[in-house]
């Protein structure tokens, strides 16, 4: 008798899951078993992923297809991010889209060939009329690949809201279906924070790890907690699925206080000016530490995130004098797969012998103000808001150096930096940028200048310097030698690089004529098709133009035979 209830509850559960959503309008964009290298929601560097990666057998090439009717509404080929990547909007309010492909198909792939021959560039972005590229489901459009920022080959694949361009969790489309999940999720640990100066927390001011014991259910239960005043938790948690062991990221926190709901998100939907939040989602200074992501179940300060914007607390729990308190964490995937972290908490009046290392500095930072700093030639631009919480910043400058606190602190809204150059003796003025150091390497800016006055914007503290760069590209390692027949080849490649600004413009020319190389900034290397059948018969004479950021050029030139076929 006990099956048939599960069946209902499972049905019911997917139910409620699909009230919004159609759920059997769109087919798999793959013919192969559907498994997930990355969830919607996930945690990544600066953002939420915002759709999934679906894997591709390690391998790039594999068919990919609309998931509905539809027409290419966009086409976006760049070096890094998406790589090369398609929109296809449907007549039902949504729009598909499927990044670091390999190539394109058919109609497709000839329509973005003429026009990246008409524009000269590799690099475009393409908004093609409803009628140009019409779609039925099922129609192949692509080869997957690993293009773009990708890590790996995969697909990367989105539903969106056409109108307001909300990303949606593809799983409330029925995908859940084609990726059945019967693992519960996994806890890696659990931590506690002293929030205002006069809470302490198991005799610490500063973040400290809870001890959890698994029990037999499945559930854990944390060593009893010791407090005073304002304190919250974060969890170190991922997502695990049916024959998938990647560490993906989960659907759904909820926190209860003595059985009250007290906190709670789950990734359905959210915009792309949101993304940036993630960083005030985890706790940022232990990430950058330790390298450890914990998931923040609580909030210092509001912040417009949709994602956890509806809760009434900030999740924060409040200790009194005589208090026995109950703390209860739920952490689910979208299959209801769920575990419990069960939390005594007890008021205890015991002092501190852990204290926080906050430094004073005469800078403090009022994240909802504007705030301006200056010393010698050196300003600094914070606008309101640029910050998530108050702080007391590092701010110094030290011969013609900025030290702007360290990476530890997020930041999201670009900060200005200003540098008075007016008194720096034969400066090269035309190849000087602002630079940061990013760990061991060199950080471009794009730098404005206007007469003395040198300044760019950046999401990022640490060190700030001018920069000279005076070195031209590298053009290097082609793949073939100098007059070579190349008969049996089906393309030609070359290498580039540049060790400071960073690449801007490559041009490659056979015969005189420009040809179209694409670049993959990954392995630093050029190639040309001959398929695109620009070569001609007998001697070919090539061509390659590279500049950088500053303007400093090089040029490869060589030759090889083919004969036309």
């Amino acid at each position: 008798m006990r099956l048939p209830f599960l069946v209902f509850i499972l049905f019911a559960f997917h139910l409620g899951h699909s009230q919004k959503y159609p759920r059997d309008y769109f087919r798999s964009p793959m013919d192969i078993p559907l498994y997930a290298s990355g969830s919607f929601g996930e945690l990544r560097g600066n953002h939420f992923h915002s759709g999934l990666d679906l894997k591709t057998n390690q391998k790039e090439g594999l068919s990919v297809y609309s998931a509905a009717d539809g027409y290419v509404s966009r086409i976006k080929i760049s070096e890094g991010g998406y790589g090369k990547a398609l929109y296809i909007t449907h007549p039902n309010g949504y729009t598909s889209v499927y990044a670091h492909l390999k190539k394109f198909e058919g109609s497709i792939a000839e329509y973005v060939r003429k026009k990246q021959y008409a524009q000269k560039s590799y690099e475009i972005e393409l908004f093609p009329q409803a009628s140009d590229l019409v779609l039925k489901k099922g129609d192949q459009i692509a080869l997957s690949g690993n293009s773009g920022s990708s890590g790996g080959p995969h697909l990367h694949f989105e539903i969106r809201d056409t109108k307001t361009e909300q990303i949606i969790n593809p799983l409330y489309f029925g995908f859940d279906i084609l990726m059945p999940d019967a693992v519960l999720p996994v806890i890696n640990g659990l931590m506690v924070y002293a929030v205002n100066d006069s809470s302490v927390v198991n005799k610490s001011q500063r973040p400290i790890p809870v001890n959890l014991s698994l029990q037999k259910d499945g559930n854990y239960l944390a060593d009893k907690v010791y407090a005073k005043g304002n304190i919250a938790f974060a969890v170190n948690t991922y997502d695990q699925a049916d024959k998938n062991y990647n560490w993906n990221g989960i659907f759904k926190a909820e926190t209860f206080l003595n059985g009250s709901k007290l906190f709670g998100y789950q990734f359905e939907k959210f915009a792309f000016d949101e993304t940036r939040y993630v960083n005030n989602f985890i706790d940022y200074h232990r990430y950058k530490t330790i390298g450890q992501t914990v998931q923040k179940l609580f909030f210092k300060r509001r912040y417009p995130f949709s994602v956890v914007s509806g809760n009434v607390t900030n999740g924060q729990i409040t200790v009194y004098p005589g208090t026995t308190l109950n703390y209860r964490i739920e952490i689910s995937d979208f299959h209801g797969n769920k575990r419990v972290i069960n939390i005594p908490i007890q008021y205890s009046e015991a002092e501190s012998t852990i204290p926080k290392t906050e430094v004073k500095t005469p800078y403090f930072v009022k994240s909802k103000n504007d705030n301006n700093y200056t010393k010698d030639n050196v300003s600094v631009f914070i606008p309101a808001n640029a910050f998530y919480d108050d702080f007391y910043m590092n701010f110094d400058v030290k011969d013609n150096v900025l030290y702007l606190h360290d990476d530890t602190v997020p930041v999201h809204q670009n900060l200005t930096v200003t540098f008075d150059v007016s008194g720096i003796p034969n400066l090269n003025r035309e190849k000087t940028f602002i630079s940061r150091m990013d760990g061991s390497k060199k950080e471009f800016f794009t730098t404005t200048k206007k007469g003395n006055l040198f300044s760019a914007r950046t999401k990022d503290l640490g060190k700030f310097f001018l920069e000279v760069d005076t070195i031209a590209p590298r053009i290097y390692r082609p793949n073939f030698a100098e007059g070579a027949n190349l008969d049996k080849y089906d393309s030609i490649s070359i290498h580039i690089s540049d060790d400071l600004s960073g690449i801007k413009e490559y041009n490659a020319y056979l015969n005189g004529k420009w040809i179209l190389m694409e670049y993959d900034y990954k392995t630093k290397t050029l190639v040309h098709f001959f398929s695109d059948a620009v070569y001609d018969a007998e001697k070919n004479e090539l061509k390659v133009v590279v500049s950088d950021k500053m303007g400093n050029s090089a040029i490869f030139e060589t030759h090889f035979f083919k004969t036309k076929t």
